[in-house]
């Protein structure tokens, strides 16, 4: 089993950072990549960022491109997600995903095997 748990969330006025935490308890299960996800009130849950596992490729939503970064500590069980130039479209519930398999689109829901429990973010001034 996979334990996700996000942090970070908060209000940041336009223009401004935030970064986003994921501590990723994965006992013995192997996973191949952490994505985040946000989903915006009424709206799907849409893909963000996606890091690989093993070797911390990076791909990013090119909604996001140049503006968020997504990386992982050292010790490998922490992933983040540094947001900056936030603008008020970015207000959403952002969630990161584990997959456990193989195989699968990074920036589609299913190839995601665990979730957390989302951290809300709010851009707004």
């Amino acid at each position: 089993q996979v334990q996700l748990v996000e942090s970070g969330g908060g209000l940041a006025q336009p223009g401004g950072s935030l970064r986003l935490s994921c501590e990723v308890d994965r006992r013995t299960v192997s996973i191949y990549g952490v994505g985040w996800f946000r989903q915006a009130s009424g709206q799907e849950r849409e893909f963000v960022a996606h890091i690989m596992w093993n070797n911390g490729i990076p791909y990013y939503a090119d909604s996001v491109k140049g503006r968020f970064t997504i990386s992982k500590d050292n010790a490998g069980n922490t992933v983040y997600l540094q947001m900056n130039n936030l603008r008020p479209d970015d207000s959403a519930v952002y969630y990161c995903g584990a997959r456990a398999r193989i195989g699968g689109v990074v920036d589609e829901i299913g190839a995601y095997d665990y979730w957390g429990q989302g951290t809300q973010v709010t851009v707004s001034s």
